[in-house]
């Protein structure tokens, strides 16, 4: 089963967020309408980039990378522009 790894970021709190998901809107959507504690603050969160993984597995493992390595240092390594 594939997943996918995805970031968020808040303007309203200045933040990003990483998770892992199977379904890009239904999970959005959640973020959005506070369903979710670790983004309740920071309404409304956009959808900064989403990578493609092959099993939930290797899914776990680049989200722990992301989150070790910093997500905005993450994405400036890979030339990743948010578009904030």
């Amino acid at each position: 089963m594939s997943c996918s790894v995805y970031i968020l970021y808040s303007e309203s709190v200045n933040r990003f967020y990483v998770g892992i998901l199977n379904d890009v809107a239904d999970r959005l959507h959640r973020h959005n309408n506070l369903q979710s504690l670790s983004t309740r603050y920071g309404v409304p969160w956009k959808l900064i980039h989403v990578i493609e993984c092959d099993s939930k597995s290797i899914a776990m493992m680049l989200e722990k990378k992301i989150k070790a390595r910093g997500i905005g240092r993450y994405l400036k390594d890979h030339n990743i522009t948010p578009g904030l």
